[in-house]
């Protein structure tokens, strides 16, 4: 047997010896690989505080700044006793919600073009937990903020009532959810972070201000009325603002006045259904973002 033939028999039995450990597809490892994604954003989030700041910045604004320059014009419609910085509170709560879950999205766009993002896609895991890691990730951020603010309920003269406090929690979770999934889907396709940036920009003011978050929705225009249907914030500001007012000492005509109904066409609209339609947005865009996903190369 000359030399070579020994040879290649020998780097045969080397790559025949040799096995690569790919570990197998199913539920259990995309869940710990969504569990993974999920624990980096909360990481990422904790590493810097400078944003955890910044980001209840503007919500404060809005509540104690406008809130209280608008009392004085706003307070000859509202009922006696009925501050407005209780009315626009539910407002600026999902306010506080609605840019910690965009721009959490954004890191997408950052991690691709450091080339972090190619390098998640290419493990051996589902690329939809990549996605669902994303979007809970986000969520919970975006959540424990909201609660921050929520903590300042009492200088809207907002009970602390608990079963009032979990009502928001838990809207607030599902707003942020949807919100994630949304500009998860957008950043799955934007390349550039400036990009995604000023798109975030472009979209994020008109969705807080067509939720009707400073204003009441009834005796608007026509085509007003059309676009705040289509604002999923609307669908939660709604029954946040109702959950508010109900748990405070006014009249129920006062309350409908402050928290009308949200209607289509005039047949009005039952909390659960508008939740549920929030809930049925945010899962339709995280599937539209997972379809995405894998045709990214």
């Amino acid at each position: 047997m000359t030399t070579d033939t020994i040879g290649k028999a020998a780097e045969a039995a080397l790559v025949e010896s040799i096995r690569v450990a790919v570990p197998e597809h199913g539920i259990r490892h995309d869940l710990r690989a969504a569990s993974v994604v999920w624990r980096r954003e909360l990481i990422r989030f904790k590493a810097d505080r400078l944003r955890a700041v910044t980001s209840l910045i503007q919500p404060f604004l809005f509540l104690f700044i406008l809130g209280t320059g608008l009392s004085s014009l706003a307070g000859g419609r509202l009922p006696p006793g009925v501050d407005f910085k209780t009315f626009i509170y539910p407002g600026v709560l999902a306010m506080s919600v609605l840019f910690t879950a965009i721009f959490s999205a954004g890191s997408i766009v950052w991690d691709r073009e450091f080339g972090f993002l190619r390098e998640i896609l290419v493990a051996p895991v589902s690329r939809a937990s990549i996605v669902v890691g994303k979007c809970l990730g986000g969520a919970t951020i975006a959540t424990l903020q909201g609660a921050v603010f929520l903590a300042l309920a009492g200088f809207a003269h907002v009970p602390y009532d608990p079963l009032l406090l979990l009502a928001l929690v838990g809207e607030l979770l599902l707003l942020a959810f949807t919100l994630t999934a949304f500009g998860v889907m957008m950043a799955a396709r934007i390349t550039q972070f400036q990009a995604f940036m000023a798109l975030t920009q472009m979209l994020v003011m008109p969705l807080f201000f067509l939720s009707g978050a400073l204003y009441p929705l009834s005796g608007l225009p026509g085509w007003l009325t059309v676009l705040t249907r289509v604002d999923p914030l609307t669908y939660v500001v709604g029954p946040m603002r109702e959950a508010v007012f109900s748990h405070l000492s006014i009249p129920a005509v006062e309350q409908h006045f402050l928290a009308p109904e949200l209607t289509w066409a005039g047949w009005p609209v039952p909390t659960w259904l508008s939740l549920a339609m929030v809930a049925v947005m945010g899962l339709s865009m995280m599937g539209v973002a997972i379809a995405q996903f894998r045709r990214t190369e």
